[in-house]
């Protein structure tokens, strides 16, 4: 036999080619190959549709917040000019935007509401968030110095019942002295924006308003509560937050926070899900793998004759071991191969196949009124299908070893015995 091609893997090629005369180690391998393909298939769409999410509540969370955060001692910020003009330094950084953040109480008619207040400066806010592309009505621009308008998220204006026009009475927990004792801060605000961004957090309790406004109703002057960033690379957060962290503290008490730290608990949770689903899905794979086991035991079992024939003829255990080897990785190659194509190919095209399904049957996974998505998101990430592809094709030669391993160990003369 040429060296290039060694007859074990001639034997196991057409051992695993040819046709059986016991039919059920064949329709055990084929579903051995399936079960592999399957496992494959589901692992490679479910970690994309997770990452997918993961994604979009990055995007949507992104989209109120900013990649970067500093603020004083005591929440407030006294030279946001020069802090903002020193960060605009670092090449990472893309744009600043002060802000002014504070409590209040949003009342309209007979409905009172807790809200969290945002002073802003549009202009500058657009270059560091993305609420500008959520606004169901009104824009963010409508927000000018000294008229006292204010944006609503959609949650929060639709549990005060107010829309566009609307006067609503903004109270502020600094209270005033008066004759009559302490009393807090009113001031009406007119509705000249809704957004929603499709966080609860966020359109269920935030309301904006300029930061001229908001100086006025909580007495800030030219202080504001921080200095929002935005960086070329929001992956980047957590490094560059240390580092203008070090550079800052020669310069005073700042405090520096990013994206990750303050979302923690939704990214852990959506990563822990992530790694959860692996190990289950994994565990699918590990089943239809180690039907390979059985598969091969049987086919050991067949070829006793076959394998006490090399034997004597010169084949070592060893080459009977990679016989047998060859044919079962095969079987897990062959499924592997099947399962990483049709897995990507799903993921890439969900978001066709799922309407296709929900058209079909007449049903909607994602109720856009509660998930406020109305379609499956989904992202492949290539170091995943990697990933996958390795575990399978291992698992898949490691379920050889034991079988492989009883047949090196037949006795040609009780094998031949009875032949």
């Amino acid at each position: 036999m040429i060296k290039s091609f060694p007859y074990e893997l001639f034997i196991g090629l057409r051992y695993t080619r040819a046709k059986r005369r016991n039919h059920f180690i064949s329709f055990i391998s084929l579903t051995s190959m399936l079960g592999i393909a399957l496992g494959v298939a589901a692992l490679i769409v479910v970690l994309s549709v997770m990452n997918g999410f993961q994604q979009e509540l990055r995007t949507r969370i992104l989209g109120v917040a900013s990649h970067l955060q500093i603020t004083g001692s005591g929440n407030v910020l006294a030279d946001w000019q020069s802090v903002a003009g020193f960060v605009k330094g670092s090449p990472q950084v893309q744009a600043a935007a002060p802000y002014i953040m504070a409590q209040g109480m949003l009342s309209l008619d007979q409905v009172v509401q807790g809200a969290i207040i945002r002073g802003i400066l549009p202009g500058a806010e657009d270059k560091v968030a993305e609420l500008g592309a959520h606004m169901k009505a009104g824009r963010l621009s409508d927000l000018k110095p000294g008229e006292f308008g204010i944006v609503l998220g959609a949650e929060l204006a639709q549990t005060l019942g107010a829309g566009l026009g609307d006067k609503v009475v903004v109270m502020a927990p600094q209270g005033q002295f008066t004759p009559t004792g302490i009393v807090p801060r009113l001031k009406q605000f007119r509705v000249v924006g809704v957004f929603q961004v499709g966080m609860y957090e966020y359109d269920a309790s935030l309301a904006l308003i300029h930061m001229d406004d908001a100086a006025k109703l909580y007495r800030m002057g030219d202080k504001v509560s921080g200095v929002r960033l935005k960086l070329a690379d929001l992956y980047q957060a957590p490094r560059i937050s240390r580092e203008l962290a070090s550079q800052l503290s020669t310069q005073g008490s700042y405090f520096v926070s990013d994206w990750t730290e303050q979302h923690a608990n939704f990214f852990r949770a959506v990563q822990m899900e992530k790694r959860v689903m692996f190990i289950i899905l994994t565990l699918i794979v590990a089943v239809a793998a180690f039907n390979i086991v059985s598969t091969l035991v049987m086919a050991v079992t067949d070829k006793r004759a076959d394998i006490a024939i090399l034997r004597t003829l010169g084949a070592s255990p060893a080459s009977i071991m990679k016989v047998f080897i060859v044919q079962g990785a095969l079987i897990g190659f062959i499924g592997t191969a099947i399962g990483t194509l049709g897995g990507v190919l799903l993921a890439l095209n969900i978001d066709v196949v799922v309407p296709a399904i929900e058209r079909a049957f007449g049903v909607q996974f994602l109720a856009k009124e509660v998930y406020y998505i109305s379609d499956l998101p989904s992202q492949l990430l290539w170091s995943d299908v990697t990933g996958i592809t390795l575990v399978s094709l291992v698992l898949s030669l490691l379920a050889t070893l034991y079988p492989s391993w009883r047949a090196s160990r037949t006795n040609p003369a009780e094998a031949l015995r009875y032949e």
